[in-house]
């Protein structure tokens, strides 16, 4: 199958035009003409994830290896380093990030994985009706993502409206409408400026929020009889 075709039913799948102006999803690295037999799903691009993959193999991630604008390719740095190896390995890359975010893996992640209905959905957040204590939904929180211990600020001792969103989302802290926002990549003064909003806070981290991208995208890919894998890279942060 051409990548042109895959392209194609991803961007009936999740548009890549609703990205964000800052984003750089679609094709990354490849040629639309080029017949693909198999595909690799993971959140980013790592060397490990590289060496493991068979040559010519679309790799969709939900992050882009190319982001920021690049004005040179020095293979001894990231990232040129990691997107020679793919081109030696002929492996194309498709990117679907804030694309996805707002038409799947937030809805995902509140249903599936947390176990809430979604009462509204507003861009990259979706609300969800609690309505528990918040140590016990705090833990329920950290069990859900495999997190070795609740980050949180706690600001009320229930939770009745929480608002989701996967991956970093503390910029969008002043226009929720929420008792309590479940995002990662929470800062020190993003904490400080939530308690002096009275807004409680649970960090879920970036990677093991969007953990269930693959997941996510190997279902809907089944449609296309092609040979889909999860080839998940690894969470850079280890925790002693």
């Amino acid at each position: 199958m051409k990548i042109l075709e895959i392209y194609k039913y991803l961007n009936e799948l999740s548009p890549f035009e609703i990205q964000e102006s800052w984003d750089n999803s679609g094709l990354l690295i490849g040629d639309f003409k080029d017949d693909i037999s198999k595909i690799a799903l993971s959140i980013d691009v790592d060397e490990k994830l590289i060496d493991s993959l068979d040559e010519n193999t679309l790799l969709i991630t939900h992050h882009p290896i190319i982001f920021g604008g690049l004005k040179q390719l020095e293979f001894s740095k990231y990232p040129a380093n990691l997107i020679q190896k793919m081109i030696k390995k002929n492996i194309s890359n498709i990117a679907m990030h804030t694309n996805f975010d707002q038409t799947h893996l937030n809805e995902y992640v509140a249903t599936e994985v947390l176990g809430y209905k979604i009462c509204k959905k507003d861009g990259f957040v979706a609300y969800l009706e609690v309505d528990e204590d918040f140590d016990v939904f705090a833990k329920k929180v950290s069990s859900a993502f495999g997190l070795q211990c609740a980050r949180t600020v706690k600001c009320a001792q229930r939770v009745k409206n929480v608002a989701l969103t996967t991956g970093s989302g503390c910029s969008l802290m002043k226009s929720l409408d929420a008792d309590c926002f479940l995002t990662g990549d929470v800062k020190y003064h993003d904490a400080m400026e939530a308690k002096s909003i009275k807004l409680s806070l649970i960090d879920i981290g970036h990677y093991e929020s969007e953990y269930f991208f693959a997941q996510i995208m190997q279902k809907h890919l089944k449609i296309l009889g092609l040979e889909v894998i999860i080839a998940s890279s690894e969470n850079p942060f280890t925790y002693i």
